[in-house]
């Protein structure tokens, strides 16, 4: 943790350069900021992170932005301090080679295939995203997957380059879906970085409803707040960049009994992680940036645009929630508010409460529950008819 916290004041110090945060981006020119589409999300105004203390980082933090002539080309503060990513965004695995056996019926006489497309949460490599590729293809389902680099969405530009990236993403799979029209499609999106590029998808097939209703089932995997919260893209942010030496990664302080699973008690850990001054540091000066840049007003109305379209336009297909109580990232709350509004709407809405599994880790905490989940799951799936 030590190095940990000296890394996040290091990175905090090339954030706060001289300046007011709020005089600097409204009260002289107007912060210069293309953006179309950002990550990961958030509702109203900053409430208190749960677990943790961070008043005496938020009263020394602060960050400004230039009145004239925005950052230097390709940067914005703290991005060089992220390391560099050439992984590719877009990776397609082998459809397996026997998926008769598949639960919605790939590759059986007169039925077409089935792929799921990995949407991966904020700072996801590929290797993560592949044990969940695994896991379909034992049961017969193909997948694409789709990660989105950090440093892609603190760029100049600030998100608009992912936006091409998703796109390009939505173009492949319309190609995929076009070479045999008996094809069908699962969504599986991570966090709410993933759940933001399924609704920018959803957006670009618009004008394909042919391909959006052949979508058997949707699962949001530790997500979504509807609403923008700069305090959670905050958290998910600092998660991303701390990784597992953040506290946002471990339990909450009122989960650590947690359940009682086959006969003995889970323990996630047996300690809560404290944050650290740097983390506290880093939360704070990244919730001010958040604070204005979300509701600056090009990304302000391109990120209701699009959780609209999650909102109210959803395929009609099964949604399924994976979340926990003690995900400190996006508190479970938020997720059964949504939940409710899609039950609301007529949806057919499952879910399952790991109740002590931190975010985005609930299959590593339970993997022969989540396993058996997504068995239920796709046994509910085969049932939805697709046009064809």
């Amino acid at each position: 943790m030590a190095m940990a916290a000296a890394s996040s004041v290091r990175l905090l110090a090339a954030a706060a350069t001289a300046g007011h945060l709020r005089r600097a981006a409204f009260g002289r020119a107007p912060v210069q900021v293309a953006a179309r589409l950002s990550f990961p999300s958030g509702r109203g105004h900053p409430a208190p992170f749960r677990g943790l203390s961070c008043s005496a980082a938020s009263a020394s933090a602060s960050l400004s932005f230039p009145s004239s002539g925005g950052w230097p080309p390709g940067s914005v503060p703290f991005l060089n301090l992220l390391p560099p990513d050439s992984e590719p965004f877009i990776e397609w695995d082998p459809h397996p080679a026997d998926s008769a056996a598949s639960p919605l019926g790939g590759g059986a006489a007169g039925e077409g295939a089935t792929l799921v497309v990995l949407l991966g949460w904020l700072g996801a490599r590929q290797k993560h995203l592949r044990r969940y590729a695994d896991l379909y293809r034992e049961r017969g389902i193909g997948a694409v997957r789709f990660v989105v680099p950090m440093r892609e969405l603190m760029g100049l530009d600030l998100g608009r380059r992912v936006e091409r990236r998703v796109a390009d993403l939505s173009a492949e799979i319309v190609a995929w879906c076009d070479a045999d029209r008996r094809r069908t499609l699962l969504i599986h999106t991570f966090s709410n970085t993933g759940w933001l590029a399924y609704g920018a998808i959803l957006e670009n097939l618009q004008s394909r409803a042919d391909i959006t209703e052949r979508i058997r089932g949707c699962v949001v995997d530790s997500a979504p707040v509807l609403e923008i919260r700069p305090e959670i893209w905050a958290a998910g942010f600092s998660a991303a960049m701390l990784k597992k030496s953040s506290s946002l990664t471990g339990p909450s302080a009122e989960s650590l009994d947690g359940p009682i699973v086959n006969g003995s008690l889970n323990r996630v850990s047996s300690n809560l992680t404290r944050p650290s001054w740097g983390e506290c540091f880093l939360l704070s000066t990244l919730q001010k940036f958040f604070e204005i840049v979300l509701y600056v007003p090009d990304i302000n109305s391109r990120l209701r645009k699009v959780l609209s379209v999650l909102s109210d336009k959803q395929p009609p297909c099964p949604q399924f929630y994976l979340y926990s109580s003690a995900d400190r990232v996006i508190p479970g709350e938020c997720v059964e508010s949504f939940m409710e509004m899609q039950r609301s709407l007529g949806r057919s809405v499952y879910a399952h409460n790991f109740v002590s599994s931190p975010h985005v880790d609930h299959y590593r905490s339970f993997p022969h529950i989540y396993a058996a989940k997504m068995d239920e799951f796709l046994k509910i799936c085969s049932t939805v008819k697709v046009s064809s």
